[in-house]
């Protein structure tokens, strides 16, 4: 009788009827309660239901009863896994593999935990011997492929999902890993094809609306990446990811107001952290002058646009007003990654950790101001300041708006980017108006030197972009096109990653060509990987365009640095308003257009004039160099100064509270 209740509740369980399912095994446990095997297949039933600490407990008791349950072992492994715990689900796997060596499945799992470690080529080696055991696991061949791709050898990891989808061509998962290693590649359009294959085979699959989304993005295709995201959150609410790449999609979309956006930001604060927010600071809070202990969080410690205007600070950084901790999801490490952790007091990778842990890290570091660096950007760790594990937290550089965190405190900004009596009503943050700007800009140590001018030797003006290709959205075109209209034989250069991908330069030029631009007037250009090479390329522009409404930022102070002017239009976000803050630091006020008429105007104006653009170019990069933008040392001045005023403000609010 005990075996059939188990049989009537495996039954029960593969028809996806985990309540019903637990009533039979709970029957077959009551008449045997040593059944190890009803056990077992309990803990998958709950485990099912995301019910893990009951799940759990049921593979402890087949354990129990059968210590050489290498099954129950797995199972419980995952469970933990699930929990979050790494290091014990870890050492359970090791367990079941003494029970059973040549357990696939088990030297999968381990190859997941590892690679969730990131300790990759251990990870390989794990999926791997699951493979040696069963070639044709597909899912030992899809998971190493993951593997391959978080070490960036693509190739590799494609050959493993077309092996993957060769044997099990219905694997939804393995066409959405497929589709993020194309997406990396730069081959959007294959990319967006395999995540719809993934849609076709599972149209609930949340991960794959959300990686569609983030192609469509990539693609330049706004409004049908906001269409992909929403689907993803309409099937499953929780998803947080999704819902942070909804907030950045907007602000690439024009006529996506400041207010609306405002509100989506506290909307994705109430549906997913306000829960579980919970302050127990333990810190004490000494009034008067003391060091203070600055954490920064980041998963773009790295050679990214962050890194250009963090490592300025974190080079001048005054230790002994300040204690530095860095907190780090970079997942691939590179030469910048290093050169962080050695300016740094205190390394602290984060990979792998859940945000509770890294929450309580940031406790027990006592941090007294723990600033965020991504934002609503990706893989970032907002929902750690959920917990409110410092006294002081501040949202920086990395995102351009709110978060929409009332447990964020502050957002650090300046009067260009974020008008005072404008912008503050749309944050959830106090903004910090710093006196000399946001931005402080390194430049690459390896720039190439400034060029003569294009013209002079081409004949005619050649106009330039080398922003992100979302930013270049109908109306920058259009805006573009109407320029090189009224600049007789003008030319623009754009460079970007996603023009390796031959249907998204066919596509641009067809869009350029509805403006009346022939695709002779367009030079296309993709992702060049040396520092060197990309800088070299504004030696074929003479003046920069910014878009808008997401004004660039490194690609603004990159073109100052290489000798060519850029013209902005002043927007209505932070986002839109960067260009001006920049610009206007660097007293080129007049290249700030207030209206589009005024942007084209200032574009003719300096086309028409070659001996002042010439001039300017030449002058460009000292005059960068002697301006606040470049001058980490007063930056960090200013920083240590307003990071002291912040503390000292809080302990008085903790003061008045007692």
């Amino acid at each position: 009788m005990p075996v059939r209740l188990k049989q009537k509740g495996d039954f029960l369980l593969n028809q996806g009827k985990a309540s019903e399912a637990i009533q039979s095994y709970q029957q077959a446990i009551e008449q045997k309660p040593d059944y190890a095997e009803a056990y077992n297949n309990l803990g998958i039933a709950f485990k099912y239901q995301d019910r893990l600490d009951e799940a759990i407990t049921c593979y402890q008791a087949a354990l129990k009863h059968r210590p050489d349950y290498a099954i129950a072992c797995n199972n419980m492994a995952n469970a933990i896994r699930d929990q979050g715990n790494l290091a014990e689900a870890e050492r359970l796997y090791l367990e079941a593999l003494k029970l059973k060596p040549e357990f696939a499945e088990v030297f999968n799992n381990l190859g997941n935990v590892l690679m969730e470690k990131g300790q990759l080529d251990k990870a390989i080696l794990q999926f791997q011997k699951a493979l040696q055991i069963k070639p044709d696991y597909a899912e030992a061949h899809n998971n190493l492929g993951n593997a391959f791709q978080e070490q960036k050898d693509l190739t590799a990891a494609i050959g493993c999902y077309q092996r993957a989808i060769k044997l099990s061509p219905q694997y939804h998962k393995a066409f959405n890993n497929l589709g993020n290693a194309y997406q990396k590649l730069g081959r959007l359009n294959q990319a967006i094809f395999c995540y719809q294959k993934a849609i076709e085979l599972r149209p609930d699959y949340i991960e794959a609306f959300n990686n569609a989304g983030n192609a469509l993005v990539e693609s330049a295709k706004i409004p049908e990446a906001i269409v992909a995201y929403k689907k993803a959150l309409d099937m499953n609410p929780a998803y947080l990811v999704a819902h942070s790449n909804l907030l950045l999609a907007w602000q690439y979309q024009a006529g996506f107001d400041v207010a609306t956006h405002y509100v989506a930001a506290k909307n994705w604060w109430q549906q997913h952290l306000s829960n579980n927010v919970r302050s127990d600071i333990t810190q004490n809070f000494v009034t008067g002058e003391k060091r203070l202990k600055i954490g920064y969080i980041s998963p773009d410690f790295r050679q990214h646009s962050v890194s250009f205007f963090f490592l300025p600070l974190l080079t001048n950084h005054d230790r002994s007003l300040v204690e530095v901790f860095c907190y780090s999801a970079v997942k691939f490490s590179d030469y910048l990654t290093h050169k962080i952790r050695l300016l740094c007091d205190h390394w602290r990778p984060i990979i792998g950790l859940t945000d509770r842990a890294i929450a309580d890290q940031v406790r027990q570091d006592g941090i007294d101001i723990l600033v965020d660096l991504a934002g609503h950007t990706a893989e970032n760790r907002l929902p750690v300041f959920a917990y409110k594990p410092a006294p002081v937290q501040i949202t920086w550089l990395g995102y351009p708006g709110t978060t929409g965190m009332p447990v964020m405190d502050f957002r650090l900004t300046d009067e260009i980017a974020d008008p005072p009596g404008e912008a503050d009503e749309y944050h959830s943050e106090t903004l910090v108006r710093l006196p000399q700007g946001f931005l402080c800009y390194g430049p690459p140590e390896d720039a190439p030197d400034v060029s003569g001018l294009p013209a002079r030797k081409n004949g005619h003006i050649t106009f330039g972009s080398f922003n992100n290709l979302p930013k270049i959205n109908l109306e920058v075109i259009g805006l573009w096109s109407r320029l090189l209209q009224q600049v007789p034989d003008s030319c623009l250069l754009l460079k970007s990653k996603q023009f390796a991908d031959e249907y998204i330069r066919q596509r641009f030029l067809d869009l350029f060509s509805a403006g009346g631009i022939a695709a002779e007037r367009l030079t296309l250009l993709p992702r060049v990987d040396s520092t060197v090479g990309h800088l070299a390329i504004y030696h074929q522009v003479d003046i920069g365009l910014d878009p808008f409404p997401y004004n660039g930022t490194t690609t603004t102070c990159e073109s100052l640095w290489m000798g060519v002017p850029v013209i902005t239009f002043r927007g209505d976000r932070h986002a839109g308003r960067v260009g001006a803050s920049i610009l206007i630091r660097m007293g080129l006020k007049d290249m700030v257009a207030e209206s589009q008429d005024q942007y084209v105007g200032s574009g003719i104006k300096l086309a028409e004039d070659m001996n002042a653009l010439e001039n300017l170019r030449a002058d460009l990069r000292s005059r960068m160099q002697s301006s606040g933008l470049c001058d980490g040392r007063s930056f960090a001045r200013i920083m240590e100064k307003s990071f002291h005023k912040l503390w000292q403000n809080c302990c008085q609010k903790n003061d008045q509270s007692k």
